[in-house]
């Protein structure tokens, strides 16, 4: 039997292709400036509120084990869930309507994964040096120039992501008391654990992962094309007037040589994060950072030829067709938007720090007392959200002669305490007959207009 040749034979396909790094140059220009007071900003409120202070206590914190959280002025708990829903929509709606206006806005420059990018990438620049000093240190062999370079580079990233990790905890405990738990060594275990996790999963994700994280582990990349039409802002590369692509001197008459305006200069390629060629078209890998606009611009101007080969625009633009940015879709976003964060600040301007609950006992509809009295029992619940005890005052309306006993005149409950009270409604059987409908009233005995009132029912004897 003749063997078969040996190009018939079949050959091992690799199915896995290890990530190339990439080298993302510096540039300067208008997108640039406002991503480096993006990152500025938000790294530096991300490391600033936690040390804040507000009536003698920390500004921002999330103090779990006493169900408390502190925003500022403002202490919120478990009852006030129905705000963390109501901004959980803001913030999803709020990334539909920036999407569907501009594309991935959030992604490019406020996205935590972009900010801390940035911050290790400005790192490794001034330990490494530029894109080519940083390529040809990794070719280089070992020695002590590339030992310091990248010891420095290491020294300088796990110092700030342990120090990240540790403002990360400082947002869920007193972030002074964990600075002195660390120093005395006297640190929890669950605390330390939740500080070196975030701090690693910082250095992992900003120093190593980097755009790997945008292209294969977010899930916006790859359901961000559902929010896009036609008329939405993307960073494009205008086609028709950019090819045919070539090399030239900046003396050559493009026109004459049958060239188009994009010089093939590769600039774009390789001020992108994520390793794209912007002229091959939108990709989902593409996180609208703006850097190969300011690349390409810096070219544009030094070849005397007009800006805007690649720009923000839309594709119905780039057809040549009437584009509207300012679409129907933008407006209900806008007007959902409006009324969600009008309907947030108004619920938490007029927040009343105090719950009522009045549970009515099921179990006998009413009761017959000597003296000709028809008594009800409740259970009342009080929550009260402030900080301090406080004192109330408990009353009872709706009913002719209807008094309350088994209350004091007033009632006492702790910051943040829930008190359960067990209480008995009663008036003279002339006054009761069938279901009659009742309130009852907290008010607070510092301030009588902190009042929360409860609607509940009186059953009495059938007429």
């Amino acid at each position: 039997m003749n063997e078969r040749p040996q190009t018939d034979r079949p050959r091992a396909v690799a199915l896995y292709e290890s990530a190339k790094k990439i080298y993302p140059r510096e540039i300067k220009g208008r997108f640039a400036s406002l991503s480096k007071i993006a990152t500025n900003s938000l790294l530096g409120l991300f490391y600033l509120m936690p040390w804040l202070i507000w009536d003698d206590r920390q500004a921002f914190l999330f103090d779990l084990p006493a169900r408390k959280f502190y925003l500022l002025g403002l202490t919120l708990w478990p009852q006030d869930f129905p705000y963390l829903a109501l901004l959980l929509m803001i913030a999803a709606l709020s990334l539909f309507f920036f999407t569907a206006l501009a594309g991935r806005l959030w992604c490019g420059f406020a996205c935590p994964q972009t900010v801390w990018t940035e911050a290790f990438i400005w790192m490794e620049q001034i330990t490494e040096g530029t894109r080519s000093q940083r390529i040809k240190l990794d070719k280089a062999p070992w020695n002590w120039n590339k030992l310091r370079r990248k010891g420095s580079k290491q020294i300088l990233w796990i110092t700030f992501s342990l120090w990240t990790g540790f403002t990360f905890v400082g947002y869920f405990m007193p972030v002074r008391q964990l600075g002195v738990d660390i120093i005395t060594l006297s640190v929890g275990g669950w605390t330390l654990f939740w500080g070196v996790f975030y701090g690693f999963a910082t250095y992992g994700n900003a120093g190593y992962m980097r755009e790997q994280v945008c292209k294969y582990m977010c899930p916006y990349a790859r359901f961000q094309s559902a929010m896009f039409d036609k008329d939405t802002l993307i960073i494009s590369y205008d086609t028709d007037r950019g090819e045919p692509r070539g090399g030239r001197k900046r003396s050559v008459d493009r026109k004459k040589e049958g060239l188009g305006d994009c010089i093939d200069c590769n600039l774009c390629v390789q001020v992108c994060p994520t390793g794209i060629d912007i002229r091959d078209g939108l990709q989902y890998e593409c996180i609208a950072c703006a850097a190969c606009i300011d690349a390409c611009e810096s070219i544009m101007d030094k070849m005397d030829y007009p800006r805007g080969l690649v720009r923000y625009t839309t594709e119905h633009a780039l057809q040549g067709k009437t584009s509207h940015v300012l679409r129907p879709r933008m407006f209900v976003y806008a007007a959902i938007l409006l009324v969600l964060a009008g309907s947030l600040f108004t619920s938490m301007v007029t927040r009343t720090p105090i719950i009522l609950d009045v549970i009515r006992d099921r179990n006998t509809l009413y009761r017959e007392l000597p003296g000709d009295l028809i008594e009800n029992s409740y259970t009342i619940k009080v929550i009260n959200q402030s900080n301090d005890a406080r004192n109330f005052r408990l009353s009872v309306d709706g009913v002719p002669g209807l008094t309350l006993d088994g209350v004091t005149n007033q009632i006492t409950v702790d910051g943040g305490g829930i008190l359960s009270l067990p209480v008995r409604a009663r008036t003279q059987r002339g006054n009761a007959y069938g279901i009659m409908n009742i309130t009852f009233a907290v008010t607070a005995a510092d301030d009588e207009s902190v009042t929360v009132i409860e609607d509940s029912r009186f059953l009495g004897p059938t007429p």
